[in-house]
């Protein structure tokens, strides 16, 4: 079933990508690459797609002399029709996938009740942690990039007219960097 071994795209700086925003006061830019055709999508294990996610590749490049935090960072994709998207949390990537649903008789008190049904294989789970952004910083001069998942489910054109917008980025004294937001357009 799943084949070959998941192996992330080497990332370029942030602003070599055609959909980025860069920061040139604060030295910092973020550019994103959406995984939505099947030859693309070619490269992952798990059928996103299927699954209802939309795989965004974010890389965000640091070219200031200070390292910058992300633990803060938080990724949103707003669609044409203004439906706001928090990027999938890893529970709620298990959960897709796992498909989990109790079988046998419900019992009214909290007894240990019949095996649970769904399961993720190992293949899938080491794709999703391989895959996924988890950089908490950028270091001076360097480059972070990872995937991050948008629950699309029952969203025909998810990125005809919309906008990805990353915030949360700190600077080195704890300050805020402005927000990026870049909008989906094809050259």
């Amino acid at each position: 079933m799943l084949a070959k071994d998941f192996v992330k795209p080497a990332a370029k700086p942030a602003a070599t990508y055609a959909l980025h925003d860069q920061h040139a006061d604060e030295s910092v830019a973020a550019g994103i690459d959406p995984y939505d055709d099947p030859e693309k999508a070619q490269i992952f294990n798990v059928k996103w797609a299927e699954e209802g996610f939309l795989p965004i590749f974010l890389v965000v490049t640091n070219d200031s002399d200070q390292p910058i935090s992300l633990s803060g960072m938080q990724a949103q994709l707003m669609t044409s029709h203004r439906d706001k998207l928090s990027a999938a949390t890893n529970d709620e990537l298990y959960r897709r996938l796992s498909r989990v649903n109790a079988s046998g008789p419900k019992y009214p008190l909290p007894f240990p009740r019949t095996k649970v049904k769904g399961a993720v294989g190992k293949k899938a789970l080491d794709e999703m942690d391989a895959a996924q952004f988890t950089a908490k910083a950028v270091e001076p001069h360097s480059t972070q990039a990872g995937f991050v998942f948008f629950d699309v489910t029952g969203i025909s054109s998810p990125l005809a007219g919309a906008r990805f917008y990353l915030t949360g980025l700190r600077d080195a004294r704890g300050g805020e960097l402005l927000y990026f937001e870049i909008p989906f357009r094809r050259d």
